[in-house]
């Protein structure tokens, strides 16, 4: 298939600084209360890149499982790739894509891990699958096959049997508190709306950027 021939004509209302709020964390709030609404597939679900010391970047698909004025938190393995990226550098961006309402929200900030209460609470509160999964995984680590994995579940089960699962004490969240959050709008002709919140003095400033 030739990818130079789709295209997709965007058709929604704009996006007007006289329309958002001041603050960018209520106007996410506003835009994800449309998203759950519209009943999307994993509508909490963002690209977080990350990037080593030195600068080589990697990107991947995570879930946003808190939001406040204090910043976006996920939960991960401790000792995976984005984790030791985000140790040695602890910058981040994030990009959440709402194709269906034409909209993508942009956030780029500094990264530090949650209060092991955050971790603790969060973790007992997933599923049991879930919690055993995490103490199995060596995340980003070569493995001879998926029966290893198993294997080591099957051992788990057993272990766990009639117990809780405590939570690994490699496995926890990070918060990326912003300092710059864009939200864009699909519009005709390619003519997108984007306003970007920009923190500055404790303050939010907004501006238009060209699309």
């Amino acid at each position: 298939m030739d990818a130079s021939s789709l295209r997709k004509e965007y058709t929604s209302a704009g996006l007007d600084k006289a329309d958002v709020d001041p603050d960018p964390i209520v106007q996410f709030q506003e835009w994800f209360e449309k998203v759950i609404d519209a009943d999307l597939h994993e509508p909490n679900a963002m690209i977080l890149a990350t990037a080593t010391a030195d600068g080589k970047p990697s990107a991947r698909t995570v879930l946003l499982k808190g939001y406040d004025e204090r910043g976006f938190v996920f939960y991960t393995n401790y000792e995976g790739r984005k984790a030791v990226e985000l140790e040695s550098n602890p910058r981040a961006a994030l990009v959440f894509y709402w194709g269906e309402l034409e909209r993508q929200v942009r956030v780029e900030g500094t990264v530090s891990r949650v209060s092991v209460e955050e971790s603790d609470e969060y973790f007992a509160s997933r599923p049991r699958g879930s919690r055993l999964g995490a103490w199995v995984s060596e995340q980003s680590r070569v493995v001879d096959g998926r029966r290893t994995l198993e294997q080591k579940l099957h051992s788990l089960q057993a272990e766990y049997e009639n117990r809780e699962v405590p939570r690994p004490p490699f496995w926890g969240g990070y918060r990326v508190e912003p300092e710059a959050i864009e939200f864009w709008q699909g519009r005709e002709d390619r003519l997108h709306d984007r306003l970007v919140y920009r923190r500055e003095d404790g303050a939010w400033r907004i501006e238009r950027l060209q699309p």
